[in-house]
């Protein structure tokens, strides 16, 4: 008994004029707050590796956390108020990292490092 395959063919072409967008799903707004959670998380890591300065990146962290939870459960003014905590946290923090970066090449470029340490 001998098997031969068999050859399908499928017509992938449209038949017809494609139905309008519906847009987004009812009960979701368009305007989601930002949680800034990746933002957080990286001036959590460079505050502490550079500038020693992890006590401003883990509160932004926490806030970032409890605004994305807050916006998964539909509570957006809550949402909004922790992703606004979040952002003004992690602004500081990347200030204040930059001037530290700035600080430091400021010093190592004088060539006089051993008085800062």
């Amino acid at each position: 008994m001998e098997c031969k395959a068999q050859t399908v063919c499928i017509n992938l072409q449209p038949q017809g004029p494609a139905p309008p967008y519906p847009g987004p799903p009812q009960g979701f707004p368009a305007d989601q707050p930002a949680d800034f959670v990746l933002w957080s998380l990286f001036n959590v890591l460079l505050c502490q590796k550079i500038a020693c300065l992890g006590c401003l990146g883990f509160p932004a962290l926490i806030f970032s956390i409890k605004a994305r939870d807050r916006k998964v459960l539909g509570d957006l003014k809550s949402a909004r108020r922790y992703g606004t905590t979040a952002k003004v946290l992690n602004i500081i923090g990347s200030l204040l990292v930059i001037i530290a970066i700035v600080t430091i090449l400021v010093f190592l470029s004088l060539g006089d490092l051993s008085s800062v340490f």
